[in-house]
């Protein structure tokens, strides 16, 4: 029996959408990155990408576990000397939710040409709304 291998000519791509109310940050993020990946579909190959698209919405009704908005922080380097930023989780979330969902998914992805090319199918809004209607996502429970 011979191992069954995608074709990314093949592809059929579905939209999900997860509702981040009251869940985890960690754990959405886990569920936007396999349906991301296509880990959930039973012709996953982990070399070609076979994803789907993901829209997150209410991130900022995302919360986050035990004292992680006090203690956990997000470092970046503006690129000159000296220039090591960081931002306090509980401010994040307070002024830029989506970029703290955006981060998590990020982090969970490979670091790899499909998984940049996953990333860009990933949509963050922190409310209700957003702007893919017409794509007709399906509800996505984890």
């Amino acid at each position: 029996m011979s191992t069954f291998m995608q074709k990314k000519e093949a592809v059929v791509r579905k939209w999900y959408i997860i509702d981040a109310a009251g869940k985890p940050l960690g754990k959405t993020a886990v569920a936007a990155a396999n349906l991301l990946r296509g880990k959930n579909d039973p012709t996953f190959t982990p070399h070609i990408d076979c994803g789907n698209f993901v829209i997150v919405i209410n991130a900022d009704k995302a919360v986050l576990t035990g004292k992680k908005m006090e203690q956990k922080y997000h470092y970046h380097h503006s690129g000159y000397i000296g220039g090591m930023k960081s931002v306090q989780y509980k401010t994040l979330m307070a002024t830029k939710p989506e970029r703290a969902m955006e981060l998590a998914v990020k982090g969970m992805l490979p670091d790899t040409t499909p998984g940049r090319a996953a990333f860009t199918r990933l949509k963050v809004y922190a409310g209700e709304a957003h702007k893919h209607a017409a794509q007709k996502p399906e509800a996505y429970e984890f």
